[in-house]
């Protein structure tokens, strides 16, 4: 026994070797905040003390040693056996002088800087580390989006791979017991609900189980999920799920595969029937967690007694916390009975072979009720003279114990009150196996669950036996024929309203590991996968199972270049490590070429080399062109980064249109969000010059000579950060262009990232399906619109003239197909996007109303700048209409006209497709182009100028 003192008092521990007879005192020089003892070995502890430091001890307490300073509270975890090579490592999260996070590894008693390890080299988010089971997990800091990663079975650390489209706020790992992970997952669009995700084995590829998972705050304020899982029977899974403002009970028989609904009683106590006809009416439970280890919450299973489910609930159309009463099925689920009126804490005895049930502590009692038919009747017994609050029940472990205790108190003034209980004498006998019958596992009367036909072994109701200690639970488990229900939907595949699973448009099903080499084999998925630890054999399993096929011969394509921490800067005179990556081509008969930017180059004969990373010091500081260049006999692909010997990175915004005119200056804007307070130096990269202009203004501007595809990139430094984003550019002699809108079921699905939205230019291109060359831009901001290029082909034999009236005849063909509502796609299984074209109408510049919203202006003077529905652009410049601006000026918000400016006369142009903004400034009135926060030319003084 070990007894800890009040460190208000002293910082000692009390140990005890003859169960609480003598106790010997130990001195300590810190105090103990918390205690983690390793799970094999009962004398080995951790101590996490007041001043974040970790200690251990290998003798149950008596002496201490250092382990580790600046260690985060609650991220400290002993070896897993089987696992971590030595039994006394311990894996924890640890601080930096310079603030950063490491999760570091070291043996308990041999903690020093020589034997410490650093599993993931770069820095992780604080309180990311999670040691559990196969599996350990971190999360990696980026700039605003959350990028987590997981090492399986002390493998290397991969990246975790959720959905394009997630992007997860928060992310918790809900269990990995079943050799998967279930992560629940806060989206961006999400506030008080989670998605559901499991993993593949290696818990990489993550897919989505259910959507809008219900939260409920506990009350020490944690968060908890409302999702329970059933102990005796794997794969099994009960859920509130939030929809259409409405939280309904959901259960599972395979992993989330497929849910549905509870069916209610059929009948009440009193027998009188119950009309509740699915899906309009349905049993909902409550899935809480007891905080209290000693009382049983509102759902209760046990892993001995598999099938028999007991919970708080509600019938009706929707969880409700009235007219709540307790419930019990008997057959995991398929059915459910009424057992009390009232709330109550239930206990499994007898290795579930009983049941014993006491009223909630808010109200005091002197009886216990047990029952040995799984609920059906129920006997009453006295345990207390004078009605005691019980406050919890300790039901004692071990075959030969048939003790409980009971702990409550009289009154709230009276002191704590124990009641130890033997229940043994309820039992007239041992059971024989004449007691016993058996039960078969079924999912509404389909005998197959996860791939199997199993049958157990229960005691038949109403038997007053005792189970004994080799009490078997499962008599026997067939194997069935795989058939469609064992397959669950692949990484990267949606299930459609007909059950098959399909790509989703985010997804490209012909991308092939970069690992896969000519003359090697690689899995190719037929878009589902099997239900991990689903037994089902045969059947259509060869048919959904990924299929074996050769590496094809490809060039090298996608090659990326980036450094291992992911930052564009680095330390003068420490190595920088360089991560070489293709997406597409054979590594090992590719060879790759790195120019460090400062005179010194390497090659490697194949990508594997390079797995590890390519290591180079700068010896002077400035700015470098890092450049890679991939090559086999079928092609190459290049790629560079630009690198800043000692500045961190950050994030910066590049605005500029997406096809100009050849010879005719264009405007380039970068716009830094958040606005950095400090100056700011921008360096712009213009088609291939080696040498970047450099600038104090967040714009240029410049004319490309040539046509083609032109890339611009910007990086913009501020202090020590850095940061770059990179646009191409079209330049032609003429282009047509045409304004798209679409139905407003697009926007509910547009999380406002540049990812999403070249994904869906991609899928309008495809819908369009006419011939000539296309180029779709979609514009940010919701409601989504876009822009509809068409290009003239490149044949230099054809006269302008020529060209023209094609362009113009596939602008007939686009116009007409989308004024009849032709053009549309599909975003996800049962989401049709309807394409439109967008008609200038004539508006005012103010609305009338004087509810109108600052978001409702910016898109009406965007309408007006850009909705010029379809045009021909020449050799001269486009022309921009007068603005008339109009001005609250005093209290009852009333308007009047303060003048107009001719846009072409400002200083301030903005770019074609950049929202113009009109603001109060002080001493008038101001424009400026949106986002990038330059000074405003002033109009007129308007000293009580509210809004415009």
């Amino acid at each position: 026994m070990m007894v800890l003192t009040d460190p208000e008092f002293e910082s000692s521990v009390l140990i005890s070797a003859d169960e609480g007879a003598s106790f010997q005192k130990y001195r300590l020089t810190f105090y103990i905040l918390s205690l983690l003892f390793h799970p094999s070995e009962e004398d080995w502890a951790l101590a996490y003390s007041h001043d974040h430091k970790l200690y251990s001890s290998v003798d149950f307490g008596r002496k201490w040693q250092l382990v580790h300073e600046h260690v985060t509270p609650n991220r400290f975890y002993w070896s897993v056996l089987g696992l971590d090579k030595e039994p006394d490592l311990v894996h924890m999260e640890a601080h930096t002088p310079d603030g950063n996070v490491q999760y570091v590894t070291c043996r308990a008693h041999m903690c020093t800087d020589a034997n410490r390890d650093y599993p993931f080299s770069g820095y992780i988010d604080i309180s990311s580390l999670v040691v559990q089971d196969d599996y350990i997990f971190i999360q990696v800091p980026t700039s605003g989006r959350a990028t987590y990663y997981v090492s399986h079975k002390r493998d290397q650390f991969i990246q975790i791979k959720l959905p394009k489209y997630s992007l997860p706020k928060d992310l918790h790992i809900v269990s990995t017991d079943e050799k998967q992970v279930f992560a629940a997952v806060q989206e961006w669009n999400q506030n008080d609900t989670y998605n559901l995700y499991l993993s593949d084995t290696r818990g990489i590829y993550f897919t989505l189980a259910m959507e809008n998972v219900r939260t409920t705050r506990s009350q020490g304020g944690n968060q908890m999920l409302d999702l329970y899982e059933v102990a005796g029977i794997k794969g099994m899974l009960i859920a509130n799920r939030r929809q259409d403002n409405q939280v309904k009970t959901y259960i599972t028989y395979n992993k989330g595969r497929d849910w549905r609904l509870l069916q209610a009683p059929t009948a009440d106590l009193d027998g009188n029937d119950i009309h509740c006809i699915l899906p309009f009416c349905s049993l909902h439970l409550q899935l809480q967690m007891s905080e209290n280890p000693y009382l049983s919450g509102t759902i209760s299973t046990k892993s001995s007694a598999p099938g028999i489910i007991v919970a708080t609930g509600n019938i009706g159309s929707e969880l409700s916390y009235n007219n709540v009463g307790m419930f019990v099925s008997s057959d995991a689920g398929n059915s459910w009975r009424q057992i009390f009126e009232e709330e109550h804490n239930i206990w499994f005895l007898d290795k579930g072979g009983a049941l014993v049930a006491v009223k909630q502590p808010s109200v005091p009692t002197r009886h216990l009720w047990v029952s040995f038919d799984e609920g059906r009747q129920w006997t009453q017994h006295s345990f207390s003279t004078v009605p005691l609050f019980v406050d919890g029940v300790l039901v004692e472990a071990g075959a030969d114990n048939q003790i409980m205790t009971f702990f409550g108190h009289f009154s709230h003034r009276s002191e704590w009150q124990l009641i130890k209980i033997d229940y043994k004498s309820i039992f007239s006998r041992k059971c024989t196996e004449e007691d016993y019958q058996t039960w078969h596992l079924h999912n509404q009367g389909e005998p197959c669950v996860m791939g199997q036909k199993q049958i157990y072994m229960k005691r038949r109701p109403g038997n007053y036996c005792m189970l004994g200690k080799d009490y078997s639970r499962i008599l026997s488990a067939e194997s069935c024929i795989c058939r469609a229900h064992d397959f669950e939907c692949d990484y990267g595949y949606e299930r459609g309203a007909d059950g098959t699973c399909r790509s989703a448009f985010w997804f490209n099903p012909s991308t092939v590991s970069t690992s896969c080499s000519t003359g090697q084999n690689y899995l190719n998925s037929t878009g589902y996968r099997k239900v991990v630890l689903n037994n089902c054999t045969k059947g259509v399993k060869e048919l959904y199972t990924a299929r074996k096929q050769q590496c094809p011969n490809r060039p090298p394509k996608g090659l990326q270049l980036t450094t291992k921490d992911r930052k564009l800067t680095a330390n003068l005179g420490l190595n920088v490590t360089f991560l070489v990556n293709l997406d597409q081509g054979d590594s090992l008969r590719t060879n790759i070429q790195l120019d460090f930017g400062d005179g010194t180059a390497v090659s490697y004969s194949n990508l594997s080399w390079t797995e590890e990373g390519i290591k180079h010091v700068y010896k002077s500081a400035g700015i470098f062109r890092v450049s890679a260049l991939a090559e086999n006999t079928l092609g190459y692909d290049t790629t560079s980064l630009y690198l800043h010997v000692t500045c961190p990175v950050e994030h910066v915004q590049l605005l500029a249109p997406f096809v100009v005119i050849r010879n005719k200056e264009v405007n380039i804007t970068a716009a830094v969000l958040p606005p950095h307070p400090r100056t700011v130096t921008y360096f712009w990269w213009l088609d291939n010059n080696t040498e970047p202009l450099v600038t104090l203004d967040g714009s240029v501007s410049y004319t490309f000579s040539s046509e083609g595809v032109h890339s611009v990139t910007v990086q913009v430094s501020a202090a020590n950060a850095i940061i770059q984003d990179t646009k191409t550019i079209v330049v032609r002699e003429f282009f047509k262009s045409l304004l798209l809108s679409f139905s407003p079921n697009l926007d509910e699905f547009n999380p406002d990232i540049p990812e999403w939205r070249q994904d869906v230019a991609r899928v309008i291109k495809k819908a369009l399906g006419v011939p000539g060359e296309l180029l779709v831009a979609v514009f940010p901001g919701v409601p989504t619109a876009a822009e509809l290029f068409l290009l003239p082909h490149k044949n230099q034999s054809e006269s302008k003239k020529k060209m023209e009236e094609e362009l113009e005849q596939v602008s007939d063909v686009i116009v007409n197909a989308l004024n009849q509502n032709l053009v549309e796609f599909e975003l996800k299984p049962g989401v049709r996007v309807i394409v439109y074209n967008t008609q200038l109408t004539l508006a005012p510049l103010v609305d009338s109303n004087p509810r109108h919203s600052s978001s409702a202006m910016l898109m009406l003077l965007s309408v007006v700048f850009l909705g010029l529905a379809v045009f021909l652009i020449y050799k001269f410049k486009r022309k921009i209409p007068w603005i008339n601006i109009y001005a609250e000026v005093n209290q009852e918000k009333e308007q009047e006209m303060i003048g107009s400016v001719d846009y072409r006369h400002t200083d301030y142009r903005c770019p074609f497709d950049v929202p113009v903004f009109v603001l109060c400034v002080s001493g008038g009135v101001g424009v400026a182009c949106g986002g990038v926060g330059v000074a405003c030319e002033s109009i007129r003084e308007i000293p009580n100028c509210t809004s415009v």
